[in-house]
């Protein structure tokens, strides 16, 4: 790896995307696999410029010197006699010994073009913006409410569009950045000479220190990683053992752990095998089309197949088939636990092997995410898209194995009802359960394209944290209401389930208008449909939209999410607390997300995100947070 030339915090002339100017940047710190520099702009915009776009401060001092190093000579001469011109002349080392005043100013003009034609050949570093997360719920999401790269949307009236001041661009590129405060100006003196003058930042209050800076862990870095791997196996182990008692009160926390013996059912670790691989069967089928993902670092896009609704049709068939012929889903419900730990120990196997092939994967295949020490990335995920041919392992577990399985443990949970409390049809509370999650998993495999733009697949490598939480907490997690509901029956009246009917559509109504409105907007955004839509213009070319849902909070899929989570326990009553973990739970991890994607916007948007949380100030709950 070659060595780097510029240290961290030393400030520097960073050449800015889209233009051929160079500004005042301080370094903040180097990437060693992309070999790219961080640098930061006083407006607080962040970029990644590569080493032959940054120049240190002296060589610009030195082009400045000669390029002027003639004008107090000539203004000098202009107060004395033509002697003292014609002396100052002959001892400029720019100058000839004989010619006109015209000769002059033709040198100079082309000593300024062969400067300019010296800065045009400066390459210009590809700038990748990195989308976020839409949404913090398993398939759709993103951080900001930004939707739309690149042109100002042309049908826009002015009244309705909320603008940065207005900027103009020397060079206009393919990457639509504007400069900041960038001025072509001519200076004529005497001669009239063209000089390009650009106002830079002043950067002397901004860089007051010059430390070098690491990069951001989440999670709470390498302790929190581990602290993480080791606490969810036993959460999740605790969470169904209390369950299963006859009091699940949280007085009884944590209840007593089972034997390892019972822990342990090669019947089910087999079964959850097949169920595993039937699944990846029908992910190979040739079924649906095929679309493009977002760019990668080097420029490249994957492909992928949309078949997971086609696999939910499919997968239904087959397990309608198998009722009709006498399938005892009964089984499920008996050996739930054993089924956990058999998708536990497969999540750390698979875990295992991507570690173990990321750390022969090439430079640019790696996660972002990934900081280079081993716990952290074995947690957080080394490579990026892990692929066995065209076979994408972390986009396959994304939507597959886990969602569905929720599926068909929620149908198993409704039958063990039936036949443990002698029912001869399910419960109101069970139907409920049973419904709104099957909409939301429905709802996800319809909407599959959106998969591809949120962070799990564009910035998170695939580890521990993806695997765990597709194959394991999805599945045996988020199907404790019904679980619950076996050994703990709750009688529902209509009139109560016709007001958490209510609530879960109106949840589902904000969630899925706001991802769609988003996508629409990601897409299209000259679509006449949306032109009453208001937005602001970011330096990055993006626009922020500042009305209709996104301009009711910053986050209204998350609230949409939270809605819905709530509805899902409604049925179960309130006996107990276990069923509302999944609402805590969700509650903490929304607002998580909420603050992580703040403080990244902020960063990526600077002075326009400022102005978006002027225009939108309530985050998740408007009057309240």
């Amino acid at each position: 790896m070659p060595n780097r030339k510029f240290a961290d915090g030393e400030v520097v002339r960073g050449r800015w995307p889209g233009s051929s100017l160079y500004y005042e940047v301080e370094i903040l710190n180097y990437d060693g696999r992309s070999q790219l520099y961080t640098v930061k702009y006083k407006d607080g915009t962040e970029l990644e410029l590569k080493e032959n776009d940054i120049k240190p401060l002296t060589s610009f001092k030195q082009r400045k010197s000669s390029s002027t190093s003639s004008s107090p000579s000539r203004r000098r001469g202009s107060r004395g006699s033509r002697g003292s011109r014609s002396r100052s002349r002959s001892r400029s080392p720019g100058r000839p010994l004989k010619g006109s005043r015209r000769s002059t100013s033709a040198s100079h003009q082309a000593d300024v073009k062969e400067m300019r034609r010296e800065i045009l050949e400066v390459k210009l570093t590809p700038l990748i913006l990195k989308p976020f997360r839409n949404s913090v719920s398993i398939y759709n999401g993103g951080p900001e409410p930004e939707q739309s790269e690149g042109k100002d949307i042309p049908h826009r009236k002015p009244q309705e569009r909320f603008t940065m001041p207005q900027e103009s661009s020397y060079v206009s590129t393919q990457y639509s950045l504007r400069p900041r405060r960038e001025e072509v100006k001519f200076d004529e003196v005497n001669s009239k000479e063209e000089k390009l003058i650009a106002k830079e930042p002043d950067l002397l209050r901004m860089f007051h220190v010059a430390t070098p800076q690491r990069k951001e862990l989440e999670f709470g870095g390498i302790p929190g990683a581990l602290l993480i791997m080791l606490g969810l196996p036993i959460v999740v182990i605790l969470l169904l053992s209390l369950c299963q008692q006859g009091n699940p009160s949280l007085l009884s926390f944590p209840s007593p752990l089972p034997a390892l013996c019972d822990l342990w059912e090669p019947r089910a670790s087999g079964l959850y095998l097949l169920w595993f691989f039937v699944q990846a069967l029908f992910y190979l089928l040739p079924v649906g089309k095929v679309v493009e993902g977002l760019p990668l670092v080097d420029g490249r896009r994957l492909k992928y197949r949309l078949n997971g609704f086609f696999a939910f049709v499919l997968t239904s068939a087959v397990l309608g088939a198998g009722l009709l012929w006498g399938l005892q889903l009964h089984y499920l419900f008996d050996h739930f636990l054993q089924l956990a730990v058999a998708a536990m120990m497969f999540a750390v196997v698979l875990s295992v092997y991507l570690y173990a092939r990321a750390r022969k994967a090439p430079r640019d295949e790696l996660s972002p995410a990934s900081c280079g020490n081993a716990i952290y990335d074995f947690f957080i995920g080394r490579e990026l898209n892990p692929r066995i041919g065209s076979f994408d392992l972390k986009y396959f577990c994304e939507l597959r194995p886990g969602l569905m399985g929720w599926v068909v443990i929620n149908l198993a949970m409704l039958l063990a009802e039936m036949k443990e409390q002698n029912r001869a049809a399910p419960s109101l509370a069970m139907v409920l359960v049973n419904s709104f999650q099957l909409l939301y998993v429905i709802d996800a495999l319809w909407n599959e394209e959106a998969l591809l733009t949120t962070m799990d697949i564009v910035h998170d490598g695939f580890g521990f944290m993806l695997a765990f939480g597709d194959l394991v907490w999805v599945p045996f997690t988020y199907s404790l209401q019904a679980f619950y509901l076996v050994r703990h029956p709750h009688e529902l009246s209509w009139p109560l389930a016709t007001l958490i009917i209510a609530l879960k559509l109106c949840g589902y109504i904000i969630f899925r208008c706001a991802n769609s409105q988003k996508n629409a907007f990601r897409k299209n955004p000259t679509d006449p449909k949306l032109a009453h839509l208001k937005t602001i213009h970011t330096s990055t070319g993006k626009n922020l939209l500042v009305s209709g849902w996104w301009g009711f909070v910053r986050h209204p899929n998350y609230l949409g999410d939270l809605i819905m989570a709530l509805a899902w326990s409604l049925p179960c009553g309130f006996k107990h607390a276990l069923p509302y973990f999944y609402v805590v739970y969700f509650a903490m991890l929304l607002v998580h997300r909420e603050a992580r994607d703040e403080q990244q916007c902020r960063r990526k948007y600077g002075l326009a995100w400022e102005r978006y949380c002027q225009c939108v100030p309530y985050r998740l709950l408007p009057g309240v947070y």
